[in-house]
């Protein structure tokens, strides 16, 4: 009988062989769990593959790491593995029935070296989430190009959310910690069909520091939405509370776009009288650009704005609440508060002790960028921002900026050195999100705990993958499954950059996508067009403010668990293969389909429903998902939407 087993063992390991692999040795194994590592060669590349029992779950290429040695168990209980002058080491972090996570290490990662770890896409077979927001902002994100792209905040790309995290239809996530100087390389020559990930000691990163680490985690779970609320609770984190609901409900105006910088107190009374005249709500007015009387003195320009505070008084009387646009620079020419914050060590310096750098309404060199990761700058600031309030009678904020990439090159931050620039990011959010519940910012790195609204980036009047009105579905989605559900869409109809303003059709069609959306802000106006237009405006900004209680709702939910307040159609059923390549459809929740017009001249579009029971939110009509709805009419007044009944 024994020789009976034996010889069935040996057939199994043959098999194996045949197969192509050997069997996973024991010392290859996680201590007290069925996850192995296994080593294994593919042409001239070094990987790893991670199993569970016989079940493979990823393999990782080694773009440029290559030995002979095999895995070791270390007394800690991790996996490592050495080419004699470095080491990688595997930790499990945790392994249940539907979650498999696991830590990759380098310690001590030399100078002048890249070591670069590499994902097969397989576009024709998965679809990707997460990554950095993007001006050409493509969903699933699998079609993005990178080249050696330094994983920061910046202007660039519009890449004002750059999480160190991504999401694959599989259930399978990669999340990048922060000390990590992270490079991205994605679809370009040599790496079709391939993200990788790199660490590289070199600028923008602080190069000054030594040992740098490169750490990553994998997870693995039993579909993508299990994948990512493990993400959010050991890795993202979720917020601590909900923003203002008033600005939830009623739409903020803003002077940005129908104004620029051509404001005064006369104009901004007259865009608060016509608002009210027309009969539309508001949670706000927003003062934008070109109120102070430099850049960086945060005091009124006395020729524009005489009395702020009597001003604020009578727009309140109005029912407006009053917020302010906000920015980190302080030029040049702006004294004595240029020369005052220089002289107090208020600025941030490069290492030649250079405070010089460059924004939108600066020459090169003319300006400079407030430290906030000093705590004394934070206070100073913050007491400033107060100032506004006390004495001007403003009631909140919309910041903008503060990503790194307005900071000088090579800047010398207090904290972590190896954390260098992109502790900034960090440290300005946290210091303006302490101002209430009305803040809004624009950008974010780890900080999603923040209980405020984050703007998309300016969009453009457009109407394609161009930063258009179809990215504000896709950011959305975006930033949604990067941690950030409190999501503030750009202004309807875009910014009108180029003087291309919005013609009406963009601006219906750009005002029925934000309905579901958690906030509606308006600066081109329905009255510059037609009384249809005012009519429509007023239907859909009705139909948003109905649907505020659901969106507070989720709201109030992601504060508890971090789920997201307008996830992908996936959400529904993570396994629906359909579902997961949709790119022009949202949800509210679990219950709420948003299925909006997103290209010029159509007056209907096809429908995809996932698995449920859905009422027609205009017809009122019951349809049993997974289905397609081909050619749905809807004529300009007209929001396909869809509600879940079962």
């Amino acid at each position: 009988m024994h020789k009976y087993i034996v010889l069935i063992v040996i057939l199994i390991s043959l098999l194996d062989i045949s197969k192509g692999g050997k069997p996973v040795k024991e010392d290859n194994k996680f201590p007290n769990s069925n996850i192995y590592v296994k080593l294994k060669k593919e042409t001239d590349k070094l990987q790893y593959e991670i199993l569970k029992g016989s079940q493979s779950l990823q393999v990782v290429t080694f773009d440029n790491f290559i030995t002979s040695n095999d895995l070791q168990l270390t007394p800690s209980g991790t996996l490592q593995v050495t080419d004699g002058t470095s080491s990688i080491e595997f930790e499990l972090v945790r392994s249940t029935s539907s979650i498999t996570h696991v830590r990759v290490i380098r310690n001590n990662v030399t100078v002048n070296t890249q070591p670069m770890d590499c994902v097969d896409l397989n576009m024709s077979n998965l679809h990707w989430y997460g990554g950095p927001e993007d001006t050409y902002q493509y969903w699933p994100i699998e079609r993005l190009t990178f080249d050696d792209y330094a994983y920061l905040t910046k202007e660039d790309h519009h890449a004002a959310l750059a999480e160190r995290y991504w999401l694959n239809s599989k259930g399978i996530f990669f999340y990048i910690e922060a000390e990590t100087p992270l490079f991205i390389t994605q679809n370009t020559k040599g790496y079709e069909n391939k993200l990788c990930f790199s660490a590289k000691n070199s600028l923008p990163y602080n190069t000054r520091v030594n040992g740098r680490r490169f750490v990553y985690h994998i997870g693995y779970a039993v579909n993508a939405k299990v994948a990512h609320m493990h993400a959010v609770r050991l890795l993202l984190g979720h917020p601590s509370s909900h923003p203002d609901e008033r600005m939830a409900q009623y739409p903020i105006w803003s002077t940005w776009a129908l104004y620029k910088q051509q404001i005064n107190e006369s104009i901004v009374r007259e865009f608060a009288s016509a608002i009210t005249s027309n009969g539309f709500e508001n949670s706000q007015i927003e003062i934008d650009d070109n109120w102070e009387s430099c850049y960086g003195s945060l005091t009124f320009n006395k020729s524009r704005f005489p009395s702020m505070k009597t001003f604020a008084e009578e727009l309140k009387e109005k029912g407006f609440r009053v917020s302010l646009w906000i920015h980190p620079f302080i030029n040049k020419n702006c004294e004595p508060y240029y020369s005052e914050a220089l002289s107090k060590g208020y600025l941030v310096l490069d290492h030649n002790k250079s405070p010089d750098t460059q924004w939108w309404n600066s020459k090169k060199g003319e300006a400079a960028f407030v430290d906030f990761t000093k705590n004394e700058v934070r206070n100073w600031f913050k007491q400033r921002l107060q100032r506004l309030q006390t004495e001007d009678g403003i009631d909140s904020f919309k910041f903008d900026a503060g990503e790194t990439s307005w900071v000088p090159s090579d800047p010398v931050l207090a904290g972590d050195p190896a954390l260098s620039p992109h502790q900034f990011t960090q440290a300005f959010v946290r210091t303006v999100g302490t101002l209430g519940p009305m803040i809004e910012v624009r950008t974010g790195q780890g900080t999603q705990d923040m209980p405020m609204f984050v703007r998309m980036l300016d969009k453009d009047s457009e109407w394609g993958w161009n930063n258009g009105l179809l990215t504000l579905i896709t950011t959305l989605l975006q930033m949604n499954m990067n941690g950030y559900p409190f999501v503030l869409p750009d202004m309807i109809g875009g910014n009108g950059y180029y003087k291309k303003i919005p013609n009406k059709e963009l601006f219906i069609r750009w005002l029925q996508a934000n309905v579901f959306m958690p906030s509606l802000q308006f600066s081109y106006v329905p009255w510059q067009y037609d009384n249809e237009t005012i009519e429509i405006s007023k239907k859909f900004t009705k139909l948003h403010a109905d649907y505020t209680p659901q969106i507070i709702e989720r709201f109030k939910l992601a504060t508890r668990t971090g789920e997201p307040v307008n996830p992908p159609l996936w959400w529904v059923d993570p396994e629906d293969k359909v579902a997961q390549g949709i790119f022009d459809q949202f949800l509210l929740g679990n219950s709420i389909i948003a299925a909006p017009i997103v290209k010029e001249g159509e007056t209907k579009r096809d429908i995809y429903l996932p698995k449920g029971t859905w009422r027609d939110g205009n017809n009122k009509e019951l349809h049993t998902g997974p289905i397609w709805i081909m050619d749905y009419s809807a004529p300009l007044d007209t929001l396909p939407y869809f509600e879940k009944i079962d």
